[in-house]
């Protein structure tokens, strides 16, 4: 039935008469069945290689549309809390009105060892540059489906977590600090030295390996540690800028650090860049992939469909059992924060017998290189001229206190004498 199909389909190829002689063929018949048998096997191949990325895909850990598992029946692989909203084209965690809050949030624990995390998303809203806010967070956690103050979600948080902060809180401020310290320091003796200065308290999670090397370290607690870090002068020349916002960081926490928004994170921050990605007029995404204790962070938010890498964090330890989830939250200021998907892959990777032997299963995530992250900056001690003006004011003090003291002196030795008369 084909070959009178083809047969009566023969004289419409007529007109094509001159092509005969580009091809070495007896008759046109032999050309449309070579033309069949390609299109035949590229078919197959374009399904084989479709369902090869298909079974990459970690569906129960992937949220995309028409988000039919997402809902409060028994059967829905995702949950939604607060203000979160489903529409045909994304998931409304917060729509463009103060003090809302929203989340989603997956019902499955991650046991994928290597990962890649691609999320789709769009943050839009009528309000001004800097008159937005708040932004929202990707997260893998212990916990899940629990309210808070960091963009929606609990702080000390025990997971990763991963912010697009739209408003500068108090970025002003931020000038004359240093990213990963705090505002708060104390006097402290190192140990080793015996050298006494002022330190930021600064607050990692870290290997109790890690912790025993560093000098100057204390208060080794389990997965936690407290460094004391070289207070930072004022005029140092590598201090940093202030960010451009949006801003993307990314945050490991062990149940004990606090997000501070007052400081957009910095003190706990492991990495992050700037992205514009707020009222674009193109798809705005993040990357995150796992693999071998190496956590990355790249965004694509110029419409370039081009990956820019944003974080690299190494010796990064995660626990297996956590849950994936997104959220948003509002205040004076708000944005709409669409969540359009989140699509997990799964990674091969080939490890050698020794990389198997020394990878390690955590209960509680760290960082094992917290060199990386250390910011040594060393204090810088008085100039000649201060010097001279603090032994000027010193002597001053001095002065007016022995005036004083010989003043008093005086009159009570003057009433002393009085009595004996």
């Amino acid at each position: 039935m084909v070959a009178a199909v083809i047969e009566a389909n023969l004289n419409g190829f007529g007109g094509f008469s001159f092509l005969r002689p580009m091809f070495p063929f007896k008759n046109i018949r032999e050309l449309t069945c070579l033309f069949v048998t390609l299109c035949v096997l590229t078919s197959h191949s374009l399904a084989d290689e479709q369902e090869f990325i298909e079974d990459f895909l970690k569906r129960e850990y992937s949220l995309v549309k028409p988000y039919r598992g997402l809902g409060f029946s028994s059967s829905s692989q995702w949950d939604l809390m607060g203000t979160a909203m489903v529409t045909p084209d994304h998931v409304r965690l917060t729509p463009d009105l103060q003090s809302r809050q929203g989340a989603v949030w997956s019902r499955v624990p991650l046991t994928v060892r290597d990962w890649e995390l691609k999320v789709h998303f769009k943050i839009h809203g009528q309000g001004k540059k800097n008159l937005n806010g708040d932004g929202m967070a990707i997260w893998l956690t212990r916990d899940r489906m629990q309210d808070g103050a960091v963009f929606g979600s609990m702080n000390q948080f025990t997971g990763l977590g991963v912010f697009v902060d739209t408003y500068p809180n108090a970025e002003k401020n931020l000038d004359k600090t240093q990213p990963g310290t705090q505002v708060a320091s104390e006097t402290s003796v190192c140990p080793t030295s015996g050298k006494r200065s002022s330190h930021y308290l600064h607050r990692f999670p870290v290997s109790p390996r890690d912790a025993s090397s560093r000098a100057c370290a204390s208060c080794s607690c389990g997965a936690s540690v407290l460094l004391l870090l070289p207070r930072p002068p004022l005029t140092s020349p590598r201090l940093p800028s202030q960010r451009t916002f949006p801003y993307v960081s990314v945050m490991l926490g062990n149940g004990t650090l606090s997000y501070d928004h007052d400081y957009h994170g910095r003190p706990t921050e492991l990495g992050g860049c700037t992205a514009t990605a707020r009222n674009a007029l193109h798809d705005t995404f993040l990357l995150l992939r796992y693999s071998k204790s190496r956590l990355t962070l790249a965004v694509d938010v110029d419409g370039k469909q081009e990956w820019v890498d944003c974080a690299d964090i190494t010796g990064l330890k995660l626990p297996s059992g956590f849950f994936f989830g997104a959220s948003s939250a509002t205040g004076d200021l708000s944005d709409n924060h669409d969540l359009i998907s989140m699509k997990l892959f799964q990674l091969t990777v080939e490890r050698t017998p020794e990389e198997e032997d020394e990878e390690e299963e955590v209960t509680v995530p760290r960082v094992d290189n917290m060199e990386q992250f250390r910011v040594d900056v060393q204090e810088e001690g008085m100039s000649g001229v201060q010097l001279v003006v603090t032994l000027l004011f010193s002597a001053m003090g001095l002065g007016v206190l022995a005036v004083v003291g010989v003043s008093v002196y005086g009159r009570w030795k003057e009433n002393r004498r009085k009595r004996f008369y």
